[in-house]
């Protein structure tokens, strides 16, 4: 391979004809050839360039509505033949076949018909055939032949050209990696269209879990670094439309981190559970305050109350679009990041102030209903699983001890099961009225647990410990959890149930005359 081999034929098909004419205007100003097909050389002849069709060169029309088009050694042995090879360049003499040293192509929108709800036959159609093969060929080809699969690789190309008079090795191989990572992104939206049943065929995969999970990520954002220092880091966006922190609009403060990314999330997911104005301050991934009322102000201050010095330096999301007396509110405390649906402009001059401030936008709520895939990587594999979608109502409950809860208390045990759920386990929740209290979060034990989440409570609200709720995420394995809860001035209590000793616990609730419920439904979260 030449240092930086000219371009004297390059092949032009696209879908996407952003750019398409004045990059080959340029290219013919170079005097380079252009061989086209169908709409594209449609659009560079209206743009007054000479093109050659491809029909010409393969000597047979586009047939089939247009599926075989470029399918044909006269285009495929152009792009293959090795140049440094005299048994390659004597085939396409012997043959007719003139090389070709650029190939431009982009795909067949299939995502995007997939997304308009097109019938599974329409979307079959979206499926590209040769434009792959055109690109994966040009690709494996890199040392002779250069790639471009989408506008922005134009200009690279021709400051290349301008510079050097052809296309440096770096630089082809560069676009090799982007065209191959191209074809792999649009394969696996295609394998997993099928693979879930989208097509309308019948699959034994289920659209939560395939029998091949394909996964492509595109590296949105290279982050300082990790969890710590001495670990690198990057966002990747894989091209889901869920709400978040993913795709959220940063309207004002420094990059986020690692980390605030993850609380972020863990505070903008919990917020999403509640229909009322709600409030979450997430510190570690963990809950810190939350609280739900008639206003975004009055959520703050009552989740901050909950734990005011892990407050400092937290998370807060909301699940309304935040109005300028709560970002005033908010902007009183050290934060990192905040995160709504949307960002009023009083909120915003509230909050301006904070020049450090990560201020997230995200457009709307996450659907907390709809499925999700959570992964986490192990050694040698993935584990996936599907979100944690489940939502326990009143009629879901089921009162296990001789006193029964009243309706205050079913409103607030439902509150801090929801919150319980983002907790990481074992996860204990205190709350009264709409608030937490105090949280128990990771510990060893249950025990421990509540014991935390009592002295959280101890130390900021004693006075709203006697008549409060409590909420575990998993059952009670013995009867001191619920005791400790109970005589911290718990009356009710809600759980999963489940455990061998369920007997044991229900009358130890009995015994301190507090309220239980179960629910039947765990919430560990690790």
């Amino acid at each position: 391979m030449t240092e930086a081999a000219p371009i004297t034929r390059a092949l032009i098909s696209v879908s996407d004809k952003t750019g398409a004419a004045a990059f080959a205007r340029a290219l013919a100003e170079r005097g380079v050839a252009l061989v086209s097909s169908g709409g594209t050389a449609a659009v560079l002849r209206d743009a007054g360039l000479a093109v050659t069709e491809v029909a010409e060169v393969t000597g047979l029309p586009e047939m089939l509505g247009g599926r075989v088009k470029t399918l044909h050694p006269r285009i495929h042995g152009g792009i293959l033949a090795r140049r440094d090879r005299p048994e390659d360049m004597a085939a396409l003499a012997r043959h007719g076949i003139a090389p070709i040293d650029l190939v431009a192509v982009n795909l067949y929108p299939f995502a995007e018909r997939v997304a308009s709800g097109a019938d599974p036959a329409a979307c079959i159609e979206a499926i590209d055939i040769g434009g792959p093969a055109l690109i994966r060929a040009a690709a494996k080809a890199h040392p002779d032949v250069v790639v471009a699969t989408s506008p922005r690789d134009y200009d690279e190309i021709l400051d290349a050209l301008t510079a050097t008079g052809g296309v440096p090795p770096a630089l082809r191989r560069h676009l090799a990696a982007r065209a191959f990572a191209h074809t792999a992104a649009y394969d696996a939206a295609i394998a997993d269209w099928f693979a879930t049943g989208h097509a309308g065929a019948d699959t034994t995969d289920t659209a939560e879990l395939p029998a091949t999970l394909t996964l492509v990520a595109r590296r949105d954002l290279t982050l300082r670094y990790g969890e710590n220092p001495h670990q690198a880091a990057a966002l990747y966006h894989t091209g889901a439309t869920r709400p978040g922190v993913a795709a959220a609009h940063r309207l004002q403060g420094k990059a986020l981190s690692y980390n605030n990314l993850q609380d972020a999330d863990a505070a903008f997911e919990l917020v999403a559970e509640f229909d009322r104005p709600a409030i979450a301050i997430i510190k570690h991934a963990n809950p810190c305050g939350v609280a739900e009322a008639e206003d975004l102000a009055t959520a703050f201050a009552r989740a901050r109350t909950g734990d005011p010095v892990s407050a400092f330096g937290g998370i807060v999301a909301a699940n309304r679009p935040l109005d300028g007396a709560a970002a005033a509110a908010i902007a009183r405390l050290f934060v990192e990041v905040v995160i709504a649906p949307e960002i009023t402009d009083d909120a915003r001059a509230a909050l301006a102030a904070k020049t450090g401030l990560r201020l997230l936008a995200t457009g709307a709520l996450p659907d907390r209903a709809a499925p999700t895939r959570q992964l986490r990587t192990v050694a040698g594999g993935v584990l996936v699983q599907t979100g944690d979608a489940a939502r326990t109502t009143a009629a879901d409950l089921t009162v296990v001890t001789v006193r029964a809860p009243t309706d205050l208390e079913i409103a607030d045990l439902l509150f801090a099961d929801r919150v319980a759920k983002h907790v990481r386990s074992n996860a204990i929740v205190l709350a009264r009225a709409g608030a937490t209290i105090g949280v128990g979060a990771g510990q060893m034990s249950r025990v421990d647990s509540v014991r935390l989440a009592v002295q959280k409570a101890t130390e900021t609200q004693p006075d709203m410990l006697a008549g409060c709720v409590c909420a575990s995420d998993a059952f009670f394995p013995f009867p001191d959890g619920v005791v400790a809860a109970a005589e911290a001035g718990a009356t009710a209590v809600i759980q999963p149930g489940g455990s061998m000793r369920d007997g044991e616990v229900i009358a130890a609730a009995d015994a301190c005359g507090i309220a239980m419920v179960v629910t039947g439904l765990r919430h560990f979260r690790h």
